[in-house]
């Protein structure tokens, strides 16, 4: 069967709808300039009586040339919200008082010549929700890595960050002669310490000479758990970083046995992540996450660190997404996010005397949660969803029942209501193998098969442990603009993807540049079958493993008139030797560069670069770490100095691995137009 499922464009663009403001006149056609007035909401948290929620807010500021994100609070009963912040710096972490009296976040002030609080540096900030003052609450002249209240709301932990220094051998050398750089040797560690907010009197807790990713202080403050490493390069994450709990009045540290999620887990290069302590002070759950394997779930016990934790089962083919590991309160569920076929749904799991009981999707329907937070009580939660005719905005439910509706609280995007929304659904179709592979199809707005085929871009997500979401979005990396210029845009979820099961995962670990082409192409050629799309006008595009997927789509077929490749790998062994996060190449090699050759070679563009006819668009930051530069100037000195391919290089100064700064942003979107309209389409470049 060569179609397994393909949903019906109008009742696909009719899910979930019902969430919506009241109609509007669609007349609006989208515009690249619309993606710089949208509004991103982050960081819901919900005030301990349910009464306020605050959020972070992100919109671009055309005059700081970046996006600012500020804090927002909310009135859940009468649905008024007001902005709270106005610095040039992004604030962040928002946590309320036990009393919902204050807010407190991370912020930045920088004040010509002033020591901290105001020297520029990261610090702790206290705003009070009927007044609006805002005050600093540390003065940490390297600045604050992170913090928590404790539950009582007496005391204020933080982790402040100072430099240390090996002392091996070699130490005196890198001393006497301090001018050159040095791979190790120095690092930024993280003392932690307690404010006592009655007093204003802080003391060091903990200063064993550690790098500290997350911490969580149990809720009667007798123990406090850590992530850490020795040095604060991210590649010691992988497969190098430790579960730690510190007794408070012992003093005593003791380490997480790990042989679970090390030497019995599929890979060696996982990141521990989402420490949440339950009610009863000593259970611990947290996360580990790998690239190209399912992430896994676990419950340690603080009683003995020693004994093996619990590790808690996915319902279904859900795959965990992000960090946010939350213990429902006044129950016994521990609570987290999952992808599930395009969706981003939230779970709650009974755990009870060291076992695990039911789990139950809180919300139902198609919803793309974002974050999320549960009133003191338990009884309401509050989180993000990106739906079909909205982008992120602020939701409340009864967090006891499954069944419960969701009530929009906000519309922080209100000019999208007058939008000509593209047809957004859910295609399905089969792979070469018999796999079946699932998309996500925008159309544009009032499209009608009958109107003939359509231009195509496929846009590829990146991870590839990730998943394009069935929402709407309007995003610098093709969505929504393309659509409101007649094209059709397909986002395929290839083999690799998240939220499909673990063997649609994990069927990609040693066959990149191969098995997850062929579903894409699989895709293409279905919607070509269907009249929907023109095969002889086609593009690709795609950021990080997107641009790694375009690189290998153009360097294996001719069929695509014009590509945009953004932070692309072209070579794995150039990957493994210069990227900040090398267990990734490790993990889809099945091996080191010298362990598996044949799979470096096979899986990397650059073999097969010879073949490369597609006119191709090079996009790349020039301080990226996880995709370093050398990958696009590889690619770029192949097709213009050697196979006489167009080719474009656009380098973007002061950037890493994504896009900052409105200018570059605004710069990409509207190269990315033009070459898809010149070369695809035919069309003067204006």
């Amino acid at each position: 069967m060569k179609q397994a499922h393909k949903l019906s464009l109008l009742a696909a663009a009719l899910i979930g709808s019902s969430f919506s403001a009241m109609a509007a006149d669609r007349t609006h056609d989208i515009t690249i300039d619309d993606f710089f007035d949208i509004g991103n909401m982050g960081s819901v948290t919900l005030s301990p009586n349910g009464k306020h929620a605050v959020w972070l807010e992100s919109r671009w500021d055309k005059e700081l040339d970046k996006s600012q994100r500020d804090l927002w609070l909310l009135d859940t009963k009468s649905r008024q919200s007001k902005r709270m912040t106005f610095t040039n710096e992004s604030e962040s972490s928002p946590q309320w008082s036990p009393d919902g009296e204050y807010v407190y976040y991370l912020g930045k002030i920088k004040q010509e010549g002033a020591k901290a609080p105001f020297n520029g540096k990261t610090q702790v900030f206290r705003l009070s929700v009927s007044s609006g003052d805002s005050q600093p609450m540390t003065k940490e002249a390297e600045g604050v890595a992170g913090f928590e209240l404790s539950h009582d709301g007496k005391s204020l932990y933080f982790l402040a960050t100072k430099t240390t220094t090996d002392t091996d051998q070699w130490a005196s050398m890198r001393t006497s002669h301090s001018a050159p750089k040095y791979g190790h040797g120095e690092q930024k560690t993280n003392p932690l310490y307690q404010l006592d907010l009655e007093h204003f009197k802080q003391k060091l807790l903990l200063d064993d000479d550690k790098v500290v990713w997350e911490f969580k202080v149990s809720q009667d403050g007798s123990k406090i758990a850590r992530i850490t490493t020795t040095d604060n390069e991210l590649v010691f994450l992988e497969g190098w970083s430790y579960v730690e709990i510190f007794d408070t009045k012992t003093k005593q540290n003791s380490v997480l046995a790990d042989t679970q999620w090390r030497d019995n887990a599929p890979s060696a290069y996982g990141w521990l992540l989402g420490l949440a302590w339950q009610e009863n002070n000593t259970e611990l759950a947290f996360r580990i996450d790998f690239d190209g394997h399912p992430g896994q779930l676990f419950i340690a016990n603080a009683k003995s660190t020693d004994k093996p934790s619990l590790e808690v089962s996915r319902p279904g083919d859900v795959t965990l997404t992000a960090s946010d590991l939350t213990w429902r309160p006044n129950s016994d569920e521990l609570c987290y996010r999952g992808a599930d076929y395009g969706r981003v749904k939230l779970f709650c799991t009974e755990i009870d005397d060291g076992e695990q009981g039911d789990t139950r999707a809180v919300i139902p329907g198609d919803m793309v949660i974002g974050s999320y937070s549960f009133s003191q009580n338990g009884k309401s939660v509050a989180f993000s969803h990106n739906g079909l005719d909205h982008f992120s905005d602020l939701f409340i439910a009864d967090a006891n029942s499954s069944r419960a509706k969701a009530k929009r609280l906000t519309n922080i995007n209100p000019q999208v209501d007058s939008w000509k929304l593209p047809q957004v659904s859910i295609v399905k179709w089969t792979a070469p193998d018999g796999a079946v592979v699932e998309g996500i199809l925008d159309l544009p707005a009032g499209y009608k098969k009958e109107d003939g085929p359509l231009p195509l871009i496929v846009q590829i997500h990146g991870g590839p442990t990730s998943a394009t979401p069935y929402a709407l979005q309007h995003r610098s990396y093709g969505r929504s603009t393309f659509t409101a210029n007649g094209w059709a845009l397909l986002s395929p979820n290839y083999r690799g993807s998240t939220g499909y099961g673990d063997k649609f995962l994990t069927d990609l670990v040693g066959r990149e540049h191969d098995i997850e082409v062929k579903d894409i192409m699989a895709g293409v050629d279905q919607l070509i079958a269907d009249g929907i799309v023109d095969g002889d006008k086609m593009a690709v595009m795609g950021w990080s493993n997107g641009g790694y997927l375009t690189n290998a789509l153009i360097s294996t077929n001719n069929r695509f008139k014009a590509a945009s490749s953004g932070a692309g790998v072209f070579d794995q062994r150039l990957q493994w030797m210069l990227e900040d996060t090398p267990g990734h190449v490790v993990n889809f090699m099945e091996g080191l560069p010298w362990e598996k050759p044949e799979a470096y070679d096979h899986g990397s563009s650059l073999t097969y670069a010879n073949k490369i006819k597609t006119p191709t668009l090079i996009h790349i930051g020039e301080g990226d770490q996880r995709v370093p530069v050398g990958h696009a100037q590889g690619l770029y000195r192949a097709l213009h100095h050697y196979l006489n391919v167009p080719v474009e290089l656009v380098v973007y100064p002061g950037e890493g691995h994504g896009l900052s700064k409105y200018q570059h942003r605004k710069a990409k979107m509207e190269w990315d137009q033009q070459w898809f309209n010149h070369y695809v389409l035919g069309q003067a470049v204006e």
